[in-house]
């Protein structure tokens, strides 16, 4: 491995042309002089053996003589997966642990081993089930990963999945949330002996990360769920200690948990040996505890740029959103799955598009990100209908979101769905219906919206019925494609890994009205209109203004920016490069949004600064101000 590492330093030293061809013939070469298997070399372990070196034996790797530039080509030719850090930030996904949900929707996989929703083979619920679903224990597992395949791990956006954020107790969301900062905080040194501490901590209370015993433990349950005879709720109540105030589990009457056996205790039961309970107990925190970890992710080594949750329409209050905010949360992502109310009901969804409506007016006034999930193919849908609700969705000013994830619906054994499929009352799309309804989406997105995802990680063999090609969206924009149509979406626009030329670059601005506001999307565009990056400008309207149960935390007068995000590939905090990153365009953004909130005769302007972005931003000018931080404008012309 050694051998190898000096070779691809020295040639860098020398100005080689070292390219990916160029270290893919230096892996097979050296793995034909290396007879041991064990010391077979690949370029997944390059990486790490380099810091590892660079950690642990200086002495070796003063040896190596890198200099800080031929360190950075060094890792940039050996990262894996630029992409995961291509849109400026590292991604870290994590998941709160399994709790009833308030809803029940037909289509809504019910794994008992999860939370509501997400299945226990998809890569993150993994991961989040052999960290126990500790916040802390996932934030440094995944920052270690992303750090050893060589991405900047300074800017990290945090995504909290897991059913419903608002449904878990109060003191659980602030312990969840207080653990992600903490684990940003002390990676590195601090972060080792405490995941050990905490793995400890877990495995004496009874718990296991084996997914074989876990599986083993949790399947005569998993099959009373999927043949209707136990409830989700119910056993996942009983089971994880899902207590009320005073931790007593919720009687509710109704069949609990499974024995070992597989029959259902007796109704309203709980099992008080289960491990959770003694867990649940030191699952909690207080209000305190997430600020002091706030101040102190201000100045740390990974700071969080971006704290994202999930929730339902009809749990989006003032309150609840007032709640977010202290916690630090920047975006909210929220299931619609379609604004038809016949449909909605139809698949036991307990939104309205009028709820839906109301949401989306609160969330854009406190600023958040709105990320919403839409569904094509839901019982009661059909192609043309699904066209035209996501064109509702992306022109209606009572909703227009920033993000979407666009979801086909899929059968998974665990969902009632299931019943619907068997009895001829739901089918799924064929491939040509599906593809032609997704490029229609595609096509109908406007330039401020970014369609984010187009399947679940759904593992192949748990979908009974529906899309089972993962190259799904490769299909769509294909189609797209051949239409000859313009593409005004974000993603398919972004620059990505491409380094742009600053003198090719102009601002553009779209405007477009809202139920709650006047918006302005500045865009950093390329020629041929690719998108360097982009900032979310909102000029709300006055108080009287406001459709009915719409409030503003603004005072009188404020303008917001509710998002600056500038692509490429993420770059290091006080390091300029070659990137978009760090090359003044997020500052030039904020000026220009300043200027325009202004002439429109605001007379302050606010920002809904996550917490590792609140430096950069009193730097600009921005002083603290309870949930936001706000700026002075001056009048126009001055």
């Amino acid at each position: 491995m050694e051998t190898a590492i000096t070779t691809i330093i020295e040639a860098l030293r020398e100005g080689a042309c070292v390219d990916a061809a160029w270290l893919e013939r230096l892996v097979r070469a050296r793995n034909r002089e290396t007879a041991d298997a064990s010391r077979t070399v690949a370029k997944r372990r390059l990486l790490p053996y380099y810091w590892r070196v660079k950690s642990d034996d200086a002495a070796r790797f003063a040896s190596w003589n890198v200099t800080p530039e031929i360190e950075r080509r060094l890792v940039r030719l050996l990262q894996a997966k630029p992409r995961r850090t291509a849109s400026g930030v590292a991604t870290v996904t994590v998941l709160t642990k399994p709790w009833p949900c308030g809803g029940d929707c037909l289509f809504c996989p019910s794994d008992v081993r999860m939370p509501k929703s997400y299945l226990s083979d998809e890569p993150a619920c993994q991961r989040a089930e052999r960290c126990f679903f500790d916040p802390y224990l996932q934030v440094t597992s995944r920052l270690r990963v992303l750090a050893d395949m060589g991405h900047p791990i300074d800017k990290v956006e945090l995504i909290v999945l897991g059913g419903t954020w608002s449904d878990y107790p109060p003191a659980y969301r602030r312990w969840f949330a207080s653990e992600l900062f903490r684990a940003l905080c002390e990676f590195g040194e601090h972060a080792s002996g405490e995941t050990a501490a905490r793995r400890k901590r877990y495995e004496e209370a009874g718990l296991t990360s084996n997914p074989d015993e876990l599986a083993r433990r949790f399947a005569r349950a998993q099959d009373a769920v999927n043949a209707g005879v136990l409830g989700y709720n119910d056993f996942v109540q009983v089971h994880y200690d899902a207590a009320v105030p005073g931790g007593a589990a919720r009687e509710t009457g109704r069949t609990g948990e499974c024995s070992e056996t597989g029959a259902p205790n007796r109704p309203g039961s709980r099992t008080d040996a289960s491990p959770w309970s003694a867990v649940s107990a030191w699952q909690t925190a207080a209000a305190e505890e997430v600020d002091r970890w706030h101040r102190a992710n201000e100045t740390a080594r990974c700071r969080c740029v971006g704290l994202v949750v999930e929730t339902r329409p009809d749990l989006v209050t003032f309150d609840s959103l007032v709640e977010l905010r202290a916690l630090g949360c920047t975006k909210v992502q929220m299931g619609i799955q379609s604004l038809d109310d016949a449909v909605l009901a139809k698949n036991a969804r307990r939104s309205t598009s009028s709820q839906i409506a109301r949401a989306f007016a609160l969330l854009r006034l406190f600023g958040f990100k709105i990320h919403v999930h839409a569904m094509a193919n839901l019982v009661g849908a059909a192609p043309a209908a699904d066209v035209a609700d996501y064109r509702r969705l992306v022109t209606d000013a009572a909703f227009l979101p920033d993000e979407v994830k666009l979801y086909p619906c899929a059968l998974v054994e665990s969902s009632r769905l299931r019943r619907l499929f068997e009895s001829g009352a739901w089918r799924p799309y064929g491939e040509e219906e599906l593809v032609g309804v997704l490029a229609e989406d595609v096509l109908a997105t406007p330039a401020y919206t970014r369609i984010s995802r187009m399947i679940r990680d759904i593992p192949s063999p748990d979908i009974m019925a529906g899309n089972k090609k993962t190259n799904l969206r490769q299909l769509v924009e294909e189609r797209v494609r051949a239409t000859g149509r313009p593409v005004r979406e974000i993603r398919l626009r972004e620059i990505a890994t491409d380094t742009p030329a600053g003198v090719d670059l102009r601002l553009d601005v779209v405007p477009y009205a809202t139920s709650v506001s006047d918006e302005r999307f500045l865009q950093w565009m390329l020629p041929g209109g690719r998108i360097a990056g982009f900032l979310r400008l909102s000029l709300p309207f006055p108080a009287d203004a406001l459709p009915c149960g719409a409030a503003s935390p603004l005072p009188a007068g404020c303008a917001m920016i509710r998002e600056v995000h500038v692509y490429g590939r993420a770059a290091q905090i006080g390091r300029t490069g070659d990137a978009a990153q760090h090359q003044g365009l997020g500052r030039a953004l904020v000026e220009r949004a300043c200027a325009m909130a202004s002439e429109a005769g605001y007379g302050s302007v606010a920002v809904i600064s996550a917490v590792g972005t609140r430096a950069y931003y009193r730097g600009l000018g921005f002083c603290d101000d309870g949930l936001y931080q706000t700026r002075r404008l001056g009048k126009p012309g001055r």
